[in-house]
């Protein structure tokens, strides 16, 4: 890769993401905005672009940086000091830039796929209010229409792990541009890793996800309601022993209880780092991931990994927003 030095290894870079290419446009407003473009306080709504172009140009002041579960991970991977890449596909105009230049700022490389033909690039709108509630309209536009040509195989055979985001996984191009990828790492010998993403997101692809993880994914991230949902257990025991059949490695993340690394051997069970004031939880299983994989790709152990992981996801949730504002590299001290 231009610029970057390979390992003996072969590889550039530690982990590649691959999401939903989205930029957040946040901006504070009064309840007579919610009001007025009907819109359901503190919820999330996925809307067409008529919809998503009406509310942007409606917010006045905002704030614009790049989003996405897979590209938070990422983020969290450079700001731990590992070397990060990102595929998504955004269009040519200036939210494309603007997300291209903020992953830049923060050390990711970013690989966008083709033109998207005139969709505008994905958003997600975000209202705050003064009580601090967010109101998210998300519009996925570009971002959902990746396919097996977006990806760059070169980007994904120099990364120590692929980091694949469950989201993006709606539409059967999306689905091969997965499979895609995870054939081009591991014909490279590295290491495929999936976040399930949501328990609605596996209830719609529950059996797509199965294959998946029975066949290409080394590694699995997702919490413990994810998990059951997966294999449609009553308990979380059953999931466990579900998914240590399938995949050689899994991260489940339990909320406060902390998270558990399950192999077919054995399960490591590594507690929380407590947090003073949880202030939004949103980007936690992004940051836990990104301090697991950081970890995992310089080889530490996997209790340890699961301690970055949690070092990682106690820093975000101090504070609004789903991005570090430190440097967690500063942490690790």
């Amino acid at each position: 890769m231009r610029g970057l030095t390979p390992r003996e290894d072969g590889t550039v870079f530690d982990v590649v993401g691959i999401g939903n290419a989205l930029v957040d446009i946040i901006s504070h407003v009064d309840d007579a905005f919610i009001d007025t473009h009907d819109l359901v306080k503190g919820s999330m709504t996925l809307v067409d672009t008529d919809r998503a172009l009406h509310l942007h140009r409606n917010l006045g002041t905002s704030v614009e940086m790049s989003g996405g579960s897979a590209a938070n991970t990422v983020c969290g991977v450079a700001s731990l000091g590992g070397r990060a890449a990102y595929i998504g596909k955004v269009s040519d105009d200036d939210l494309g830039g603007a997300f291209g230049h903020d992953l830049l700022a923060v050390g990711v490389r970013f690989a966008p796929g083709g033109p998207a033909d005139g969709v505008p690039t994905g958003r997600c709108i975000i209202a705050v209010t003064d009580d601090a509630e967010r109101t998210m309209n998300t519009y996925l536009g570009a971002s959902s229409l990746l396919t097996p040509d977006d990806i760059d195989t070169d980007v994904v055979a120099a990364a120590r792990v692929l980091y694949m985001e469950g989201y993006l996984y709606d539409r059967p191009e999306a689905k091969e541009a997965f499979r895609h990828a995870a054939r081009a790492s591991h014909d490279a010998g590295r290491l495929v890793s999936l976040t399930l993403s949501d328990s609605f997101c596996v209830d719609r692809h529950r059996e797509d996800f199965r294959a998946l993880v029975t066949d290409e994914v080394d590694l699995l991230f997702g919490n413990s309601d994810e998990l059951v949902a997966l294999y449609e257990t009553t308990t979380l025991d059953e999931a466990v022993d579900s998914v240590r059949a399938d995949c050689r490695l899994a991260a489940i993340t339990l909320g406060a209880r902390g998270s558990i690394v399950v192999t077919p051997e054995n399960v490591v069970e590594v507690p929380a780092i407590g947090v003073s004031h949880v202030v939004d939880t949103t980007g936690a299983g992004d940051l836990y991931a990104a301090g697991f994989l950081f970890a995992h790709t310089r080889g530490d152990g996997l209790a340890d990994c699961a301690r970055i992981g949690a070092l990682a996801a106690a820093e975000v949730i101090g504070h609004v927003g789903p991005r570090p504002l430190v440097e967690l590299r500063t942490l690790l001290r």
